[in-house]
């Protein structure tokens, strides 16, 4: 017989926030706190609420306007690095007791681990040493957390989810018996992991409302309107799952683009949101340089003001495959002056480069000034030394100060938000 496996999935409750609050030597569960950046005005959205504030009905991730005029409640500006100072703390409270091989961080605030053997080692049972876990968390960083146990990855994440939200302890517990009796009949299906609203209406108009209606479904309905994705929608309502830590571990994905996009701070013009998609050329051709990849294809998108519009853009294969950005410049810039409305304000911005290889294969046309090429790509290569090394805005372009230009501003950035 099979071992039993047992799985955490543990999360920081309302990080940034929580963070926010540590550093304030306040209480999240009694502090109004909101993570939001004030210079982007009233509309701008709250990265982060107190476990306070959520308790009072403020939805997470609204807009400052949003939070109720009646609540009186502190604002603190994002600062990306001290977040990513205390997830890297945490990490370090699990490697004290579990190897990095069965630990997966799963997101800045969210991390699996496959305890299984360490039961035995510490001879503990699976709930009391989660909740040591947990208690070191908020002893030594002051960061409330939750967790999720299962016997499977897919189980201790909907234990998080769902069952954890319940509890007074903040930790939940699932194997398979226990899933089916007290959660096959829960809705909204979108609670559980990897059910997107779409989904969860397609199953609708198959007459299918909870994990019991799939469960009981023609598997052949199924793959008939989900594909091969029916497998994990069928596997997933019985709450099995196949995938373990050493399967995560060995996984190698395969990048076949990169992509860079930006919302304007304001209505840009044809002219201005030109000259940011040129500064966003120049970084994506740094970070096929960082990667030893080039492209041979681009593509651009385009959304306007209050969508007063629909989004344009267009892609295109180009003659040259590489990771100049004089060589790629002018096939963006081109598709750009062939799909945008040049009268209409700019709001967003979208670029990407597809088709990567490794840079070895380089190829240019008959056309091209090789040695030219080769100038620039020993400058750039210091450029992005000196960028690496000293900080992105280290070097800058005389047209990184016109106005409009936003390559400084978002160079200080970490994940699109203050990097402090």
């Amino acid at each position: 017989m099979e071992e039993k496996r047992y799985y955490y999935c543990i999360d920081m409750k309302c990080f940034f926030a929580s963070v926010e609050c540590a550093e304030r030597g306040l209480d999240p569960f009694t502090t109004p706190l909101v993570v939001a950046d004030p210079d982007r005005g009233s509309g701008a959205i709250c990265l982060a609420i107190s476990p306070y504030l959520k308790s009072l009905g403020v939805k997470n991730r609204c807009r400052l306007f949003e939070v109720p005029k009646t609540i009186p409640y502190l604002i603190a500006k994002p600062r990306m690095l001290k977040y990513i100072d205390y997830a890297a703390d945490i990490y370090a409270i699990y490697l004290r007791y579990i190897s990095p091989q069965d630990i997966h961080v799963y997101s800045i605030d969210e991390a699996f681990i496959d305890v299984t053997d360490y039961l035995k080692c510490y001879r503990t049972e699976p709930m009391t040493f989660v909740r040591f876990l947990l208690s070191l968390i908020a002893k030594e960083k002051k960061i409330p957390a939750t967790a999720g146990v299962g016997t499977n990855l897919y189980l201790a994440k909907i234990a998080l989810d769902i069952t954890a939200k319940r509890s007074k302890d903040h930790v939940g517990f699932r194997d398979e018996e226990s899933y089916q009796r007290t959660l096959w009949h829960h809705t909204p299906l979108n609670d559980f992991w990897q059910i997107s609203h779409g989904t969860m209406n397609r199953l609708k108009k198959l007459g299918i409302f909870t994990m019991a209606g799939i469960a009981r479904a023609r598997e052949e309905t199924l793959y008939r309107v989900f594909g091969v994705n029916a497998e994990l929608l069928i596997d997933h309502a019985w709450g099995r799952e196949s995938c373990r830590m050493e399967d995560i571990k060995r996984y190698r994905g395969k990048s076949h683009s990169v992509s860079s996009s930006q919302i304007l701070f304001s209505d840009y013009t044809f002219d201005k949101a030109r000259l940011v998609l040129s500064e966003m050329v120049r970084a994506l051709c740094q970070e096929l340089m960082r990667r030893h990849l080039i492209t041979s294809r681009v593509s651009v998108g385009v959304g306007y003001s209050r969508d007063c519009l629909p989004s344009t853009g267009g892609a295109c294969r180009m003659t040259v495959t590489t990771q100049v950005y004089s060589a790629i410049l002018p096939y963006v810039l081109g598709l750009f002056d062939r799909h945008v409305d040049r009268r209409a304000p700019i709001r967003r911005l979208s670029l990407s480069f597809s088709d990567l290889c490794d840079e070895g294969w380089e190829g240019y046309d008959l056309f091209t000034d090789v040695e030219a090429i080769e100038r620039e790509k020993k400058l750039a290569h210091t450029v992005l030394a000196l960028s690496d090394k000293y900080g992105k805005n280290t070097v800058l372009r005389l047209s990184d100060f016109s106005e409009g230009a936003t390559a400084k501003e978002r160079n200080r950035l970490i994940g699109g938000h203050n990097g402090e």
